[in-house]
């Protein structure tokens, strides 16, 4: 498993926020870190790291789908040529 790169200024100021979290979970967590803020900040920069891997991955296999179309058409034409009067030959 490989480890997540923080993308984020780490030293921005901290500022509080609204969440609304399972009470039981919260209580849970509670009782294995004097420090919950960090924990679900640690835990939300590695769901940020994985969500833009992901988009980048996604972006990446249209860009080849594409790009794999497109030397296809070029070597072999457009599928729809022979049917389109627009290409036909007088």
């Amino acid at each position: 498993m490989r480890t997540m790169k923080a993308d984020y200024d780490a030293r921005a100021r901290k500022r509080p926020v609204n969440l609304c979290l399972n009470e039981d979970l919260v209580n849970q967590a509670k009782g294995l870190t004097d420090n919950l803020s960090q924990v679900v900040e640690s835990l939300l920069s590695e769901y940020l790291a994985r969500a833009r891997d992901e988009r980048l991955a996604k972006s990446k296999a249209v860009q080849s789908t594409v790009s794999m179309w497109n030397e296809f058409n070029s070597k072999s034409g457009s599928i729809s040529d022979e049917y389109s009067s627009l290409w036909r030959r007088s």
